[in-house]
């Protein structure tokens, strides 16, 4: 007799703009369970994104939900659909939580997924779509630059930012400071894509030296440690592109080993300041 094939440890749910199908009492519950998740990373609990728990907060939002066999939340990710002129939908990957219990397992990376393949398939398969990441953590600038494409900035990058790339950053600087939760008195460095003082004294300021916020690729973690200061608040905007063939040459990468030893990738140069310089 064949073994039975092990039981999947979550069952995952994606949802595309909730606030525009879900039930008040939907939205209540699925706001419960978000709080509790997000209670075991956050202390407070930040007035922001899906977290404050209204209809308008999900309306905008791509959600990928786990959860465990006991029906509770392991884990979510909420990324939020921006609107920028002379562009169209671009995709803030926004916020991802994990309770302590089920961290290490990989699921950060597959709820993120998740997110970034249901809302490709909206899209469609062939069409590759704008994203934006803006964060202080090390190891998420790091994730962001080795799985998307024409990031900037990027140590990878071959090219200066395009008219597209300042413009996605002219909108999030100018008409979503609000929604990314980036402070209204930040100094935006459209030199370097940084916002400075972003979320000085918040509880998504960082350590530069806690290794635990760090990618496992040094020269990674240097390339955007130079870019801020950590004792500010500074935080790095990406702007990038994702296709669903992008990330299957990504994903054949990563098996194949290359990108993984710590360089900047073969045959790349920067068009930052190298890793070494000050520029906070």
């Amino acid at each position: 007799m064949s073994r039975n094939p092990e039981k999947p440890k979550y069952r995952y749910e994606v949802l595309v703009r909730p606030g525009r199908h879900v039930s008040d009492a939907g939205i209540a519950a699925l706001t419960h369970e978000i709080r509790k998740v997000a209670a075991t990373c956050f202390d407070p609990i930040p007035d922001y994104q899906v977290m404050v728990g209204t209809r308008k907060a999900f309306e905008d939002k791509v959600l990928a939900l786990a959860w465990s066999d006991d029906g509770s939340l392991a884990g979510f990710c909420s990324a939020l659909i921006l609107d920028v002129p002379e562009v169209g939908e671009v995709l803030h990957l926004g916020l991802t939580c994990v309770t302590p219990g089920e961290r290490g397992s990989g699921l950060t990376h597959k709820l993120t997924r998740r997110v970034l393949t249901a809302y490709l398939l909206r899209k469609g398969l062939l069409r590759p779509v704008w994203v934006t990441n803006c964060a202080a953590v090390l190891s998420s600038l790091g994730n962001v630059a080795l799985h998307f494409d024409r990031v900037y900035p990027s140590p990878f990058a071959t090219e200066a930012p395009s008219t597209t790339h300042r413009t996605i950053a002219a909108a999030v600087d100018q008409q979503y400071r609000h929604e990314i939760y980036i402070d209204p008195h930040a100094r935006f460095d459209a030199s370097h894509f940084v916002f400075r003082g972003s979320v000085n004294g918040t509880v998504f300021q960082k350590d530069g030296a806690d290794r635990r916020y760090h990618h496992r690729i040094p020269d990674l973690n240097r390339f955007y440690a130079a870019l801020m200061d950590f004792r500010t608040g500074d935080e790095v905007l990406q702007v990038g592109q994702a296709s669903l063939w992008g990330a299957l040459r990504h994903s054949l990468r990563g098996l194949l080993g290359a990108g993984t030893r710590g360089s900047s990738g073969p045959g790349r140069k920067r068009v930052l300041p190298a890793t070494g310089d000050n520029v906070a």
